[in-house]
């Protein structure tokens, strides 16, 4: 009877993994650095003027949904989007 013998990857293979991740369309690596290092450097009184201001934008809407739709509403989405 064989066993599954559990490891933990080294540093170097964790590495690999990372370097073999995918980014979405449009997403580059080094535009997720720009991203992080805009919310990182971001004060606390930036990063609420920034959600206030997205509660406020036109031709959008920020509501709760039961987590277990939101696979239903973002396929919604990107229909209309490809529309």
């Amino acid at each position: 009877m064989r066993q599954a013998i559990n490891r933990i990857s080294s540093p170097q293979e964790e590495k690999e993994k990372m370097k073999q991740s995918e980014f979405p369309p449009g997403w580059d690596a080094e535009r997720v650095k720009s991203v992080l290092a805009h919310y990182e450097s971001q004060s606390e009184e930036e990063a609420v003027a920034e959600d206030e201001a997205a509660f406020e934008a036109l031709g959008q809407t920020v509501m709760e949904v039961p987590t277990e739709i939101v696979p239903a509403i973002r396929e919604l989405i990107a229909k209309h989007k490809a529309a």
